[in-house]
């Protein structure tokens, strides 16, 4: 794990708060031996003390399992950003951090075990609280295929390193052969534990709404044409594949009917919103009624397994399809603005997903739907040519009005209240982008801080409002 560099991290993080590692040992639980050990690379924190050290640094686990190693001239951390590629994926709902990172971690161990004949697969908090609603168990089943996996729903152990942990073991003959911890953080990526993430390359040297804003304003670019810079000629492609796949599932939501999967019986809405037109209907209540039909469609289609683009995760993915759906066919659009508002968005999902988090058993509801409420707002803008500071403002209104948004799935199912939400956040992107029009030149608030603000409040939301189905109306619903 040198290649993590956890012995500068350490160093920096404890002398940031002018800590002996004597008292950062006592912190810990550990000797201040071990503490230098780990400063000098002679070992290595175990994960127990990783998640500790996070909650005492309040930092993202990321932060350890990333290769960073620059600094910025005023010696603090100098992030960098993964491609967009990690934000926007196509695969199968319903929970990108349920379903899709968990399948993702099983297929790869499969691969690289292929002497095993068995293997078993143990979900902790979130995983096991709400792995049965959200088909974990089913996706890892389908990713063994041959092979047999035995599951364990651990609801018990606390002590993770994240909520989405899960530990994957592989057997020959009956005898353990090989063995990985894995953390599923949001958006189908995965962290596995001493391992480097080989895929998430980080193209982006900025990481901060305003590092970006003031390179843009210094080379008189759009926030696109940065993602296009950094991505290189070949991401309008990806983009444009992106787009067809959304539009595919509000299409394919809007042509479906009947009962979701699942004991709620929830009656699908899309179809029915799409076609109660009246004679005698206003613009403003047909705008709400289709924006919320596309988001309906999305978040249906998603609660059915079947394919989506999370933005940035399952859970979200309605949103952003919704808005811009909506607004190519109300102003004509073309599909070359849609990518370039796409791009932009996904921008605004990365900043998130690299400063704070995208997950909903991490920081609740707000990290997802927050997000993709402001991924919309600044599509939206971008398509309406708006300023920088616009852009940032209709953004940040969006994370704003979403603070404390707790993730509480009735059965853990991504059904009530996820689909309605998706509804109720495309309509408020909207309206973030029009406040954002009047009012930026007063505005208090930049993106940077909400979205630090945004981390720190899902850290402080109790675990039963974090995708455990233990609070709200998870709880209450009988």
């Amino acid at each position: 794990m040198k290649h993590l560099n956890f012995a500068k991290k350490i160093s920096d993080l404890r002398e940031n708060l002018n800590m002996t590692q004597s008292d950062f040992g006592k912190k810990l639980g550990v000797s201040n031996r071990a503490v230098s050990k780990w400063e000098n690379e002679i070992s290595y924190p175990s994960i127990d003390s990783i998640y500790k050290m996070c909650k005492l640094f309040n930092v993202n686990i990321e932060y350890f399992f990333s290769n960073i190693e620059e600094e910025r001239e005023d010696n603090s951390k100098e992030n960098t950003m993964p491609t967009i590629r990690e934000l926007y994926k196509i695969g199968r709902g319903p929970s990108s951090s349920h379903t899709m990172g968990p399948e993702k971690a099983c297929l790869m161990f499969k691969k690289k075990h292929p002497e095993a004949d068995s293997f078993k697969v143990v979900l902790f908090g979130s995983l096991a609280q709400t792995g049965e609603g959200h088909r974990t168990d089913y996706a890892i089943e389908q990713a063994f295929l041959p092979k047999k996996v035995e599951i364990e729903f651990d609801c018990i152990t606390k002590d993770l390193p994240h909520p989405n942990t899960l530990d994957i073991y592989a057997y020959e003959n009956g005898v353990q052969c090989a063995f990985i911890r894995v953390c599923s953080v949001g958006g189908g990526q995965i962290l596995i534990e001493g391992e480097k993430l080989v895929e998430n390359e980080n193209l982006y040297p900025l990481h901060k709404f305003s590092d970006m804003a003031d390179y843009c304003r210094e080379k008189n670019m759009r926030l696109w044409q940065y993602v296009e810079e950094c991505e290189g000629e070949d991401i309008r492609e990806f983009i444009a594949l992106i787009w067809e796949e959304m539009k595919n599932s509000i299409k394919n939501g809007l042509n479906d009917s009947g009962n979701l999967p699942g004991k709620l019986n929830v009656q699908k809405k899309a179809q029915y919103l799409f076609r109660q037109q009246h004679m005698d209907e206003s613009e403003q209540t047909r705008e709400n009624r289709l924006v919320c039909s596309y988001a309906y469609a999305v978040s249906e289609q998603n609660a059915c397994g079947e394919k989506i683009v999370t933005a940035p995760t399952c859970g979200a993915s309605g949103v952003l399809p919704a808005v811009l759906y909506y607004i190519q066919q109300k102003r004509n659009f073309s599909d070359e603005d849609i990518y370039r508002a796409l791009e932009t968005a996904a921008l605004i999902g990365n900043i998130v997903k690299t400063n704070a988090s995208i997950s909903g058993a991490e920081c609740g509801c707000q990290a997802e739907v927050g997000t993709a409420c402001a991924m919309a707002s600044a599509a939206l803008a971008e398509l309406y040519n708006m300023s920088l500071e616009q852009i940032e403002y209709a953004a940040e209104i969006a994370i704003e009005h979403h603070l404390g948004l707790t993730c509480d799935p009735i059965y853990g199912l991504v059904q009530i209240p996820c689909i309605e939400r998706n509804a109720v956040a495309a309509m408020r992107a909207i309206n973030a982008v029009n406040l954002a029009n009047f009012l930026t030149d007063s505005r208090k608030i930049s993106f940077d801080l909400v979205v630090q603000t945004m981390y720190e409040t899902g850290k402080d939301l109790s675990r039963h409002y974090r995708e455990t189905s233990e609070g709200g109306l998870a709880k209450l619903y009988k």
